[in-house]
């Protein structure tokens, strides 16, 4: 398929264009199916416009992507009522990185247990079967997913990689198979990819000792947890049995140890998250111990550089970071990040000073922001 080089500057999907895809989505059209996909931010599911589950009640409660290919590279996953994966793109780019996508994927498949699965997988062999050039083929990767071909073979194999260990095979089998080739190159980088060494995350989190306890905040309940290293979650709610839920959720295998009345660094900890919230120490900088992606940490490191009082848009923290395609992913990375308040995702709205995204509530975002701007004038 031969494109124009400024075919890519045509797509009928604009990011921008929200009113006009959630419409889409609210009215369940069909003929939407293909332009793009909807992600829901509570449920970390993705769907076609016309899939027949419960709608979210606004459109602030959903993100909306070009491809399911760039929703899976945030964190979503397919729903299983709709097969959002099933409808083709309508539009001939999309169409063209689609295509690119699961070529990547078919042939890291079928080098699956032969150790370094790079065979066909350079740009210009990739390129040449779009019908376009290597540069104009990374540049509608980067516009519509966010990162470039081979990137998008390394998110596959890491993938590939998770789901192994998870069922249970041996680290290196998974290692081999996922096409890592040997377990130094996978190691370099476990921290960054999977939060932890593959051995631990293939636990479930195992062996890991998190020590937690619960308060009473401004903002409601409040669940501190950490390991000896540093915070690994700071949930807000209404009950302790939801947060106490949702912590077995993110670490369904680690020992996780309930302290009514708080001890050691946890009660220091939770003294300054405590002083932080009732006005009095603006300035937060404590250590944290969080399961993460490298794009991730980026972005909650860049978050924790907002000054106390002070908000940023999406589109300037990606800017900030050096992606200032991925704005979608910068707030799929707000919206997962487990230690709130300690990396303040309060701070970053929409553009215009609109909220959103918010995963403890936009109540609790709007009231954090309207407290620390009253304390900062202070």
């Amino acid at each position: 398929m031969k494109m124009d080089s400024n075919h890519v500057d045509t797509m009928r999907y604009r990011s921008g264009d929200t009113g006009r895809l959630w419409r889409a989505v609210s009215a369940r059209d069909r003929h939407a199916d293909g332009e793009f996909v909807y992600a829901v931010l509570s449920t970390g599911v993705y769907c076609r416009p016309s899939c027949p589950a419960k709608r979210p009640k606004s459109e602030k409660k959903v993100t909306f992507f070009a491809l399911p290919e760039a929703a899976e590279r945030a964190g979503f996953r397919p729903c299983k009522r709709c097969s959002p994966r099933m409808a083709g793109p309508a539009d001939p780019t999309l169409r063209a990185v689609a295509s690119v996508c699961r070529s990547i994927t078919d042939r890291l498949l079928a080098d699956e247990g032969h150790g370094e699965g790079d065979g066909g997988l350079a740009l210009a062999g990739l390129a040449a079967g779009a019908g376009v050039s290597p540069h104009q083929l990374e540049r509608m990767f980067r516009r519509i997913i966010g990162i470039t071909p081979r990137q998008y073979a390394d998110t596959r194999r890491m993938l590939h990689l998770k789901s192994a260990l998870r069922k249970g095979d041996s680290v290196t089998s998974a290692i081999y198979n996922a096409g890592f080739g040997s377990s130094s190159r996978l190691y370099e980088r476990a921290n960054a990819q999977l939060g932890m060494t593959p051995a631990t995350y293939g636990r479930g989190g195992a062996g890991m000792r998190i020590v937690y306890t619960t308060a009473e905040t401004p903002l409601g309940k409040m669940l501190l947890a950490a390991t000896e290293r540093g915070i690994s979650a700071l949930y807000l709610g209404k009950s302790t049995s939801s947060l106490e839920e949702a912590l077995r959720e993110e670490y369904p295998r680690a020992e996780l140890i309930c302290e009514r009345k708080a001890s050691g660094r946890l009660t220091a900890w939770l003294g300054e998250v405590l002083a932080h919230l009732n006005g009095r120490r603006p300035h937060l900088d404590l250590p944290t111990d969080v399961q993460a992606t490298a794009f991730q940490r980026l972005v909650w490191e860049e978050l924790r550089r907002i000054p106390y009082g002070s908000t940023r848009t999406y589109t300037e923290v990606a800017k900030a970071i050096g992606k200032r395609s991925a704005v979608r992913a910068v707030a799929r990375a707000c919206a997962t990040n487990p230690v709130s308040v300690v990396v303040p995702c309060h701070r970053v709205i929409r553009q215009g000073g609109e909220l959103a995204g918010y995963r403890w509530g936009l109540d609790r975002k709007r009231n954090l922001l309207d407290h620390e701007a009253a304390n900062s004038k202070k």
